[in-house]
């Protein structure tokens, strides 16, 4: 069975799920040019808020999926890039927390995962969920605690996307003692300046999808219904690689 078939009959799940929310692929009016006409130097266009939200209001949880980090607490580190290629990424996530005015929340554990440029993610596969099996190794996943500033940092690779998802990176927040908080999940902004635009038209770096087929965030199941307090801010281009900006409020 293919993935995309299998997972098309899931529907949106709760929290600490283990199924993700699939919908059809966009139609052709959707789709955008692989052809940007644009060097690696061009700069994303991209419009998302780094706020977060912007009122002092806990950020919507989501579905994990279907890869959720098996074993977070081992691994604890800020380059999660491993072994993948793709246009560089750093991740800066704030923090903060809704009972204390959204003021940093510090100590909190942030576990992050998203999948490859090939649209693949580590500790899974072989099925017909995933048909790459990458079960033994632990890619693009990683664990920090927040800074006085409520601030984690991750080096990344830009996410590749895969069929019924847009592009999107998984995020699970403990208290200091281990408590789950939140888990939810950071949109891009699209348009055709976009990074997501741009990093997929990049063949030299190993994009080969172009944005044919790609399903966008209002018509994907997990953004559909508003993506707002789950934008990220994305700068940078394709050459000098892009940085992340997006802040999470969680009841702390």
């Amino acid at each position: 069975m293919e993935r995309k078939d299998f997972l098309r009959g899931l529907g949106l799940v709760g929290l600490g799920s283990v199924a993700m929310p699939i919908i059809s692929s966009c139609g052709s009016d959707d789709d955008v040019s692989t052809d940007s006409g644009a060097t690696d130097n061009t700069e994303a266009t991209d419009t998302g808020s780094s706020s977060g939200t912007t009122t002092c209001s806990v950020t919507p949880s989501e579905t994990a999926g279907p890869f959720p980090t098996k074993s977070p607490s081992s691994l604890v580190k800020s380059d999660i890039t491993s072994d993948r290629t793709g246009v560089p990424l750093t991740i800066n996530i704030t923090i903060q927390n809704k009972n204390a005015s959204c003021a940093a929340l510090a100590g909190a554990l942030v576990d992050i995962w998203h999948c490859d440029k090939d649209g693949y993610y580590s500790e899974y596969g072989g099925t017909g969920m995933q048909s790459a099996d990458f079960t033994s190794v632990h890619f693009l996943r990683g664990r920090q605690a927040t800074n006085a500033n409520g601030l984690v940092s991750f080096t990344s690779i830009f996410p590749g996307w895969y069929s019924g998802r847009a592009t999107h990176i998984h995020v699970h927040i403990y208290n200091a003692s281990g408590t789950s908080l939140l888990v939810t999940q950071i949109a891009f902004p699209e348009g055709s300046g976009s990074a997501v635009v741009l990093v997929n038209a990049s063949t030299s770096n190993g994009y080969t999808k172009g944005m044919s087929g790609y399903t966008y965030n209002a018509n994907d199941n997990v953004f559909s219904d508003g993506v707002s307090s789950e934008l990220a801010t994305v700068t940078g281009s394709v050459a000098a690689g892009f940085v992340l900006t997006h802040s999470i409020n969680v009841a702390g």
